[in-house]
């Protein structure tokens, strides 16, 4: 009885040991698994936060976006105009050089004419060039987006 008593005392020591064990395990997950948690909440907030970000960029950009988009119909209204007008001051010089008055009077309108078309064309290829690079970023941004969507699933 004595030897069996001895037995169980130190099956049950060993027992006490490994609940033990056990226990400071399980507060070691325990702690870990909060560590966890307060790391995801503090990765979702900054997740958020540059959700937000991406956001305000977006609506900046669109509004960049827009504004560039005005400024090309303005441009080519304004590139229309001139070209009409160069139009009609070719044809007016033409008329001049057949009648051969004033030719010098129309060849300075023309060059004029020319001139301010040339502006406007450069000025227009500018314009167009910063409204591709809006649409550009605005690709980027949704594809940003889409990024960040897949991860927030994730």
């Amino acid at each position: 009885l004595k030897e069996e008593n001895a037995i169980l005392r130190s099956k049950i020591n060993k027992l006490q040991i490994l609940s033990e064990t056990q226990a400071d395990k399980m507060k070691k997950l325990e702690k870990k698994l909060e560590e966890n948690k307060i790391k995801e909440e503090k990765e979702a907030q900054d997740l958020e936060a540059m959700v937000q970000h991406v956001e305000q960029n977006l609506q900046l950009m669109t509004k960049r976006a827009a504004k560039a988009e005005s400024s090309a119909a303005k441009l080519r209204q304004e590139n229309a105009q001139l070209q009409a007008e160069l139009r009609n001051s070719r044809r007016e010089k033409e008329a001049l050089r057949a009648g051969q008055a004033g030719l010098a009077a129309a060849r300075q309108n023309a060059e004029v004419a020319l001139q301010r078309l040339l502006q406007v064309t450069t000025s227009s290829r500018a314009s167009i060039r910063q409204l591709l690079s809006g649409a550009e970023s605005l690709q980027l941004v949704a594809d940003l987006l889409k990024s960040i969507d897949r991860i927030s699933e994730v």
